[in-house]
């Protein structure tokens, strides 16, 4: 990303996935806050400890600087729920990264409002 000159900066995803539904919002502003809505089971996945996904999106959102909101709203299967909130990360990030041709500089309201 750089400086983030001329990236859409804001980025969304509603995924499902089978019965679990994970919603990602995140803004790569500079500055790093996670809000962590998201009732996942207690238990290990492979060698993978499900406690360590709120963790892991905390770190992320710290170092990168980002503001990150996961929720999920339902789920029942542990796997199907991890699986969309990675996947609908993937998506969101993929959005919020893309170049945006109507933006000229970095998109920013400050100095402006």
């Amino acid at each position: 990303m750089g400086d983030k000159v001329g990236i859409h900066r804001y980025g969304s995803m509603l995924l499902p996935m089978d019965e679990a539904l994970a919603e990602v919002i995140l803004d790569i502003s500079g500055r790093s806050y996670l809000v962590w809505h998201a009732d996942i089971p207690r238990v290990s996945l492979g060698l993978f400890d499900t406690e360590m996904g709120e963790d892991f999106f905390r770190a992320l959102s710290v170092q990168s600087g980002m503001t990150l909101h996961i929720n999920v709203p339902y789920g029942r299967n542990t796997h199907h729920m991890l699986e969309a909130i990675f996947k609908g990360f993937g998506r969101a990030l993929s959005e919020a990264v893309a170049i945006d041709p109507r933006v000229h500089g970095i998109m920013s309201s400050k100095g402006a409002l």
